[in-house]
């Protein structure tokens, strides 16, 4: 029964894919760069089309400037599949460097142009259209599907999926999240991340009488981040069923998705990144003050704890005096059983829709997934994605990669939960 009817729908969607690109051309048409974040527009223009397809939603707003939608299809008995999107997009930076209209949202020789087109505007569209369709044909799910639309995840998600899962405003069996990933490809788990800001205090003195006279800050806060990089020599201890999914990702982003050579390593490696620095008065003075803040990625089998406690080992071990730090924002790297139920299923779709076969990854990134895997839901991402545009100038997606990721999540949707 479910193949037959999601071969209707699967032929629906072929026969009205304009609609479903018309749709994520309008999303992309949509300022909603975060920041600054102002997401009133694209929230109002969504709510608008779940009405028009008679789909009940509310909208949370854990502070006023983050709107959250909220949509629920089907039986609020049964099993419950959560899908996942944000609104919002990074900036477009400088416009004399895009070659086309970075909201045009125009279509062109089978690609779909402009910021959000891949991160993630087409895969919230096919998202929202998938609701829609089910809606439309009056499809009957055994249980429900919550589609959540947030506002805030290019800027940490703070008020968006953290606060829906934390205070448990959604809970359900699987999240699917259509974070850009490539058709053939889904994400099933991430790095974590640590942020550590280290300063220097120094004595000042004339820049003449330098190295004899004062303490140079800025030469000694060099001396301290050269040592701490030794926190990458921490030896990952990657539990047994991850370690070929970690070998297949080292692989396939060689092969795909990072061009530049040896990058797969920061897979299973903790990478160090010097992102700020600041130091000094006057070009001729002995500096007494410098800072800086480092970014660490952390990947699975370590842990924000074991890099933190390296991390004052080694500046304990320097023995330099003046020197302090304090550890920031930071998250657990996380991943999702790659034989669990919603990742079989989405491969099982993959298979039957577009008639390949799924590859499982880690991510080197970090996104919302993580909070619905800290709260125990097991979770993938999937998503239609030209991944050189993701971030970067002259974003765009496939017009075959949004058709086909929308047939994957309606199928995703009534294997999962049951329909007829």
């Amino acid at each position: 029964m479910s193949t037959s009817l999601k071969n209707k729908l699967w032929q629906i969607v072929d026969e009205e894919q304009s609609e479903l690109i018309d749709l994520c051309s309008k999303l992309i048409s949509i300022n909603s760069e975060n920041p600054p974040g102002d997401m009133e527009e694209i929230t109002d223009f969504i709510c608008k089309y779940l009405e028009k397809y008679n789909i009940e939603y509310e909208v949370i707003r854990p502070v006023p400037e983050v709107p959250n939608i909220i949509a629920r299809l089907g039986k609020a008995q049964g099993k419950k599949l959560i899908l996942n999107g944000h609104s919002d997009v990074v900036p477009v930076g400088d416009l004399n460097r895009w070659d086309f209209d970075p909201f045009s949202g125009q279509v062109k020789d089978g690609v779909l142009y402009g910021r959000g087109a891949s991160d993630m505007k087409a895969g919230l569209g096919g998202l929202i259209y998938s609701l829609a369709l089910l809606s439309k044909e009056g499809i009957e799910l055994d249980g429900q599907v919550i589609l959540t639309v947030v506002s805030d995840e290019e800027v940490s998600g703070s008020h968006g999926s953290k606060w829906l899962v934390e205070n448990k405003v959604i809970e359900g069996d699987a999240c699917l999240i259509a974070e850009p990933t490539c058709s053939y490809n889904c994400e099933v788990g991430q790095k974590g991340s640590m942020w550590l800001k280290i300063w220097a205090n120094g004595t000042p003195a004339h820049g003449s009488l330098s190295p004899f006279a004062g303490e140079n800050a800025i030469e000694k806060l060099i001396r301290v981040i050269e040592h701490i990089k030794g926190v990458r020599d921490i030896q990952i201890n990657l539990p047994g069923n991850v370690k070929q999914v970690m070998k297949r990702s080292k692989e396939l982003a060689k092969e795909k998705m990072l061009k530049q050579k040896g990058a797969e390593y920061v897979l299973d490696h903790i990478t160090f990144n010097i992102g700020k620095i600041s130091g000094g008065t006057k070009v001729n003075m002995v500096p007494d003050y410098a800072e800086a803040e480092i970014d660490m990625r952390i990947p699975i089998g370590c842990t924000t704890s074991m890099v933190e406690e390296k991390i004052r080992f080694l500046i304990e071990d320097l023995g330099v005096d003046g020197v302090d730090f304090e550890f920031g924002w930071c998250s657990e790297p996380n991943y999702t059983d790659v034989d669990s139920e919603i990742v079989e299923t989405v491969a099982k779709n993959v298979k039957e829709a577009i008639g390949i076969d799924l590859e499982r990854t880690y991510q080197w990134a970090s996104s919302d997934a993580r909070f619905f895997r800290y709260a125990g839901i097991p979770t993938l991402q999937y998503g239609p994605a030209r991944l050189e545009g993701i971030h970067a100038y002259n974003e765009c997606v496939d017009v075959k990669e949004v058709i086909d990721c929308t047939k994957v999540y309606i199928g995703t949707i009534i294997d999962f939960l049951g329909a007829k």
